[in-house]
């Protein structure tokens, strides 16, 4: 019977509303739902387990992706989640906004016309010079919020080896040290 256990920190509080797990912590609350017909989570002292009587492969890796997701919240809500992206130009100079939760790029490879990244809600950014830092505390809308930054300055029919213009991602979505995330 494979079984998963999830640790609840001190100042952390988990409930449920039947699939629905809500985390709450000092940077916030995060809820998701959690349901499968052969698995079931319980709430035992200041741990989650997660267990089924299922030992097909299949149902081992759902429970352990539900692992991961609430370690991720976990974390969120008492750190929170930093990623860092740099933006590289050669050619032309590129000014970078932020304006009604989107990340505007101005004069990126010389074009008239704005590329703009959406910033999904519950995600901070910061721009300092050329450095982006995005902020939150859901792990997956900090990581969506850099992929859409990286992907609207991505350049087509260039070789990339040689024309490097673009916002590319230094520091991957990792838990905010002390400090940040304030």
């Amino acid at each position: 019977m494979p079984e998963y256990e999830i640790e609840i920190p001190e100042g952390v509080e988990v409930s449920s509303d039947g699939p629905v797990f809500k985390f709450a912590g000092p940077k916030g609350e995060l809820s998701r739902e959690f349901m499968h017909p052969r698995i079931k989570i319980e709430k035992k002292g200041g741990k989650l387990v997660i267990k089924s009587e299922d030992e097909r492969k299949n149902v081992k890796a759902v429970m352990g992706t539900w692992r991961a997701h609430m370690n991720n919240m976990v974390t969120g809500v008492t750190k929170g989640w930093t990623a860092s992206l740099k933006l590289v130009y050669a050619h032309f100079p590129v000014k970078l906004e932020q304006k009604d939760g989107k990340l505007v790029i101005k004069n990126f490879i010389g074009s008239r016309s704005d590329r703009q990244a959406e910033v999904l809600e519950g995600v901070e950014m910061k721009i300092n010079g050329d450095v982006i830092t995005l902020s939150g505390i859901d792990k997956e809308k900090v990581g969506q919020s850099a992929a859409n930054i990286e992907h609207a300055t991505h350049v087509k029919g260039y070789d990339r080896r040689v024309f490097q213009d673009g916002i590319y991602l230094t520091k991957k979505t990792s838990p905010a040290e002390d400090g940040q995330n304030d």
